[in-house]
C-alpha cells in the first residue's frame, strides 16, 4: 500500500506487525494456558484456531482503520480504539463459540480460557508496541539532553492534559521536570511519573535547573496568587506561559499553539468586582439606551455590557466609520434579545443629535464619547473644547429636553489639578453637568472618574507591545512617572453600578488599586516576552510630553470622599456651581473657536478652571 506520508511506516507494515503481534498473542495463550506443555489434542485444533482468529482481527483492524492511525502520534483515543476493536473481536469469537457448541459437535472452536488470555496479550502488544516505539522515535528526533525543563503549576485535570499535550506534540523539544499545586494532599505523589511539589519548592527548582518555562494551568486561581507565581519566574529569568480556559479549547482538546504567553494586563488584574447584578438589570432591562462614543474602548465594552440585560433598544453613536462597523457585526453576531441601532453621528452636532433623540427617545444615555490624547489636544485645544465641552453640552441638554432618566458620563483623572488642555477640557465638562443637575429636576446627572484603561487605543501597553515586537528600543517619558491602571471590562462595570447607584450631581471615583510605575511595566512587559533588557531591548527615556505630568490624581486638593455600599466606588465632595455663572462661561468659551488662537482659548480655560496649571507646555506662560 503507499505510504500515508513521506517518512510515516507504510499502512500494510503496520498491518502486518499487528497480525504478527496476534499470532504472538495466540501462542503465548496456549502456551500459559497449559503451562507451556500444549496437550497434542489441542494442538490438533490448532490450525483451525489460528485462521479464525487471525481472520476475524484481520477485518475488525481493517473496519476500525487500525493501520491507518499515525504510530508516533498515538494517544488515549486511539489506545482506546485498539481495545475496543479487539474486544469486539474477543466477544465475537465467544459467539463462534456458542453457535458451534450448540449447532456443530457440542464442542468450542476455542477454549474460553484461551479467548480471554489472547485477548489480553493482543491488547498489551499492539498498545505497548506503539507506546514504544512512540517514545523511541520522540527520543531520536529530540534526545532528553537536548530537551528543555518546564514546570507546570497545577496538578488537576487541567496540568494532566498539559502534559499530555506537550507529550504529544512531537514537534516540541521540552519535558516536563515538576509538577507544582497548593494541595497538600497531594505533595510526594506522581502523576504520570512526574513528582508533584509545593510551591515553596518552585523557587529552588527554578535556581537549580536550566527551566524554559513555568505553564500556568489553574483554571481557578486568584489575580493575587497568579501576580506572586509570575514575579517569582521573572526574577529568576523564567518565561510564564498559561493554558487558556477549558472552554476556550478547540472543540474541548487542548493543542500546543493554545499555551500562549502570560500578557502585562493579567499581572494588573485584581479580584473581580462583585456588582448587585438585580439592581442593575432591573435599570437596564426593556429600556432604550443611547451610548456615544460606542466604537471606541470604553464604549465597546459598555455596549457588550450593557446587550446582557436585555435593554429594549440599543443605540450606538458614534462618528468612526470602520470602528463602528466593526462593534455593528459584532452585535449582529452576540446580540440575541435585544434590538440596536447604529447611528453615524457626531456630538458636536447638535441638529444630528437632536435627530437621534427625537427618534429613539432614549431613556439613559452613557456619554463616552470624547477626545482622550494628551500630546493630541495640547496641540489643538480648539477641537478639544468643541468634542469634550461643546459635544458634552449638547448631549447634556438633549438629555434633559427629552426627559432621559439618567446621564452618566465617562471622566478621566486627568480631570483632577489638571495639567493639560485634555484634562482641563474634561473638567470643564464635569463643572457644566454638575451644576445642570443642580438647576433642573427630572434627568439625573452623574459622572463617573478613573485612571487609564489596559489596551485601550492609543494607551501605553499596545505601544510598549508594538516596540517589543519590532525589537526595541520601548521609550518611557521619565523614569518616575506613575499611572493608576483598570482593565476596560472592570472599569465598565463600575461605570454601571455607579450609574445605577446615583441620584444626580455625584462624581463617582473608583478604587483604582496602586499606582504603577511605567518603567516597571516596561521591564515585566520585555521579559514576559522572553526578552533581556540592555541585551535584546533597551529602554530609553525621552522626557514629559507637553501637558504630562509624573502623577495622576483621582481628588484635587479641595475634595474628598464619602463612601456608598459598594467598597470599589466612592463619591467625591466637589463645589457647587452656579449654573447661569458656568454656562456663561462655557459660551464664551466655545466661541473662542472661530478664533482659532490657542493661547486665548487655554486661556479662558485656566479661568473656568483655577487649578489647571501647565506642565512642560507653551501655555505655562499664562499662569505666571
Amino acid at each position: 500500500m503507499p505510504k500515508l506520508n513521506e517518512g510515516y511506516t507504510p499502512r500494510w507494515i503496520i498491518l502486518l506487525i499487528d497480525l504478527g503481534i496476534v499470532f504472538f498473542g495466540i501462542v503465548i495463550a496456549y502456551l500459559l494456558r497449559f503451562d507451556f506443555s500444549i496437550p497434542k489434542t489441542e494442538l490438533v485444533d490448532f490450525p483451525l484456531v489460528f485462521p479464525v482468529v487471525i481472520g476475524v482481527r484481520l477485518i475488525s483492524f481493517l473496519i476500525a482503520r487500525i493501520p491507518w492511525a499515525i504510530v508516533r502520534y498515538m494517544g488515549q483515543r486511539d489506545a482506546a480504539r485498539i481495545l475496543i476493536t479487539i474486544a469486539s473481536g474477543t466477544a465475537l469469537f465467544f459467539i463462534i463459540n456458542q453457535i458451534t457448541n450448540r449447532y456443530v459437535n457440542e464442542a468450542y472452536v476455542i477454549p474460553h480460557s484461551i479467548i480471554f488470555i489472547e485477548f489480553l496479550a493482543t491488547s498489551f502488544g499492539m498498545v505497548s508496541s506503539r507506546l514504544l516505539y512512540k517514545a523511541l522515535y520522540m527520543e531520536i528526533k529530540n534526545p532528553s539532553r537536548e530537551k528543555r525543563s518546564v514546570i507546570i503549576y497545577g496538578a488537576g485535570d487541567s496540568g494532566l492534559i498539559t502534559k499530555r499535550t506537550l507529550d504529544r506534540d512531537a514537534g516540541t523539544k521540552y519535558r516536563v521536570l515538576a509538577f507544582i499545586d497548593d494541595d497538600s494532599s497531594k505533595y510526594g505523589r506522581k502523576l504520570e511519573g512526574t513528582t508533584i511539589s509545593g510551591p515553596e519548592k518552585l523557587p529552588e527548582l527554578l535556581k537549580k535547573n536550566d527551566v524554559a518555562h513555568v505553564i500556568l494551568s489553574i483554571q481557578q486561581i486568584s489575580p493575587a496568587r497568579k501576580q506572586e507565581i509570575i514575579e517569582l519566574c521573572l526574577a529568576n529569568n523564567t518565561r510564564v506561559l498559561t493554558v487558556p480556559p477549558v472552554q476556550n479549547w478547540i472543540n474541548g482538546e487542548l493543542s500546543f499553539r493554545q499555551i500562549r504567553k502570560v500578557r502585562i494586563e493579567e499581572l494588573l488584574e485584581r479580584d473581580p468586582i462583585q456588582l448587585h447584578e438585580d439592581n442593575i438589570r432591573n435599570q437596564l432591562k426593556g429600556k432604550t439606551i443611547l451610548v456615544t462614543g460606542a466604537a471606541g474602548s470604553i464604549g465597546s465594552e459598555l455596549v457588550r455590557q450593557i446587550a446582557k440585560y436585555e435593554p429594549e433598544l440599543l443605540i450606538l453613536v458614534d462618528n468612526a466609520e470602520s470602528p463602528l462597523h466593526e462593534i455593528q457585526l459584532e452585535m449582529s453576531d452576540t446580540l440575541k434579545k435585544s434590538k440596536f441601532e447604529v447611528v453615524i453621528g457626531d456630538v458636536r452636532s447638535k441638529e444630528r443629535m437632536e435627530n437621534v433623540f427625537k427618534t429613539f427617545r432614549p431613556q439613559i444615555v452613557y456619554h463616552a464619547a470624547a477626545y482622550k490624547h494628551v500630546p493630541m489636544m495640547e496641540n489643538n485645544p480648539s477641537e478639544s473644547i468643541l468634542t469634550n465641552v461643546l459635544g458634552t453640552k449638547i448631549i447634556a441638554d438633549l438629555s434633559v429636553d427629552y426627559k432621559v432618566e439618567k446621564f452618566v458620563m465617562i471622566s478621566t483623572d486627568k480631570a483632577v489639578n489638571p495639567t493639560n488642555v485634555m484634562g482641563a477640557s474634561k473638567r470643564i465638562a464635569e463643572i457644566y453637568i454638575q451644576a445642570l443637575n443642580n438647576e433642573i429636576s427630572g434627568t439625573k446627572f452623574i459622572t463617573t472618574r478613573f485612571g487609564n484603561v489596559l489596551g485601550s487605543a492609543g494607551s501605553v501597553i499596545p505601544r510598549f507591545r508594538q516596540q517589543i515586537e519590532n525589537g526595541g528600543p520601548v521609550t518611557i517619558t521619565d523614569p518616575e512617572i506613575t499611572r493608576f491602571f483598570m482593565t476596560i471590562p472592570e472599569a465598565c462595570r463600575l461605570v454601571l453600578e455607579a450609574g445605577c447607584m446615583g441620584n444626580g450631581g455625584e462624581i463617582m471615583i473608583f478604587d483604582m488599586g496602586k499606582s504603577v510605575k511605567i518603567i516597571d511595566l516596561a521591564k515585566k512587559m520585555i521579559q514576559l516576552s522572553g526578552l533581556t533588557i540592555g541585551r535584546d531591548i533597551e529602554i530609553v527615556t525621552t522626557g514629559l510630553r507637553p501637558g504630562e505630568k509624573l502623577y495622576e490624581e483621582l481628588l484635587n486638593d479641595t475634595e474628598n470622599t464619602i463612601p456608598t455600599h459598594h467598597e470599589k466606588i466612592m463619591i467625591a465632595k466637589v463645589p457647587i456651581y452656579n449654573f447661569k455663572e458656568v454656562t456663561k462661561q462655557m459660551d464664551e468659551l466655545i466661541s473662542l473657536f472661530n478664533s482659532q488662537d490657542n493661547m486665548e482659548i487655554v486661556g479662558k480655560m485656566k479661568e473656568i478652571v483655577p487649578e489647571y496649571k501647565s506642565n512642560n507646555s507653551v501655555y505655562e506662560k499664562l499662569d505666571k
